[in-house]
């Protein structure tokens, strides 16, 4: 009988993809998998369709809680509008009645509950509105200047929790990379279809498309995955707040060799260009990508989802100056005791090959 009954609420995005195939390896857990869409992998988890939004459907789908006593809450609705939806009023109400609609049924059902593991990131500190206070630390978030969902979320959990058994940790990872699909924040299947189309047009060097760089960080998303699991252990994370990265920091033209030649190539010069705007149009050649390499990847809407804009935004394209750091600081995570690191480089590297052996991209 598995020890443990871990919850994956937004199973298809890549924080849950990352730590349901964490916990499918993990022996003595007993992994339940929720989202709208199906995951293209589910790793041994068994998966169940879900809206968060529907709170008829989270409160039909209780029987299936219990037992649980671990959730990992990394769901998330997005705006088709990417970027201008993170201020947005319905961005805010949504995100805010989803993980509501989620926990009254699954208290409920799983008294067994132990511990609540919910996913903020950097525009805590509102990276994506001023340059951060570097390095940004988990006490100086902006929860009473900036608009966001993640503190109507952190609001609900610390005003439910007391008196409960369960505890709750929050995560604020920099730039999540990994090997999901549809995703609406991956730089991976983007910068894979870019390098796609740039083979297809004869391109023996490849460009990079953003704009200035500044010294930034990244997590691997499969080490985010492990962090959460840490963290549902435990004492120190109990009801606290962590900041969590690779451990070193990269700029995007610095670390743009190692990406052109995971895909492939050589790097080229610097030449911007929005990818929203002129490849996310392109399905038509997509399609002939696909089917010249009997890729699996599906459309540009299905594999990349909002995330050209995404990249877009990150590599800051339109950006002729380098924009101020954007460094948070992990010594509270390391303290509490867990000190995994990873090289961005071999981050990049690794990612790209996982989804070129899933035939998910062009192998180079």
């Amino acid at each position: 009988m598995p020890s443990k009954k871990i919850l994956i609420a937004g199973a298809t995005g890549l924080v849950g993809h990352a730590t349901m195939k964490h916990f499918a390896a993990v022996e003595g857990r007993e992994v339940l998998a929720v989202s709208r869409r199906r995951p293209e992998e589910t790793h041994g988890a068994r998966w169940l369709p879900l809206d968060l939004i529907d709170a008829a459907a989270c409160e039909a789908m209780a029987p299936e809680f219990a037992g649980v006593t671990h959730l990992v809450y990394a769901a998330l609705y997005e705006r088709p509008s990417l970027v201008a939806g993170w201020q947005e009023e319905e961005q805010i109400r949504t995100n805010d009645r989803m993980l509501r609609n989620l926990m009254a049924p699954l208290e409920r059902a799983a008294p067994e509950l132990r511990h609540v593991a919910l996913l903020q990131g950097t525009k805590a500190y509102g990276v994506h509105v001023r340059p951060l206070v570097v390095p940004a630390r988990e006490n100086r978030s902006e929860m009473h200047e900036q608009p966001n969902f993640y503190w109507n979320q952190e609001s609900f959990l610390r005003e439910r929790q007391p008196g409960r058994q369960w505890h709750w940790s929050i995560l604020r990872p920099v730039l999540i990379v990994g090997d999901s699909v549809g995703s609406a924040m991956n730089v991976i299947p983007a910068l894979g279809v870019y390098a796609a189309f740039m083979r297809r047009a004869g391109r023996k060097k490849l460009d990079y498309p953003g704009g200035a760089g500044r010294v930034a960080q990244a997590v691997d998303a499969d080490l985010l995955a492990r962090a959460i699991a840490w963290t549902g252990e435990a004492e120190a994370a109990r009801n606290e707040i962590f900041n969590v990265t690779n451990g070193d920091v990269f700029v995007w033209p610095n670390v743009w060799p190692a990406i052109a030649d995971a895909l492939g190539f050589e790097p080229g010069a610097h030449v911007p260009l929005a990818l929203d705007r002129e490849i996310r149009p392109r399905e038509a050649e997509w399609a002939e990508i696909r089917a010249a390499h009997r890729l699996r990847s599906g459309t540009l809407k299905e594999f990349v989802g909002l995330s050209f804009e995404y990249a877009d935004y990150t590599m800051g394209f339109g950006r002729t100056e380098p924009g101020p750091a954007a460094i948070v600081s992990t010594i509270k995570l390391m303290q509490a005791g867990f000190t995994e690191v990873m090289d961005t480089e071999a981050m990049f590297r690794k990612c790209f090959a996982e989804m070129q052996a899933k035939r998910l991209l062009p192998r180079p």
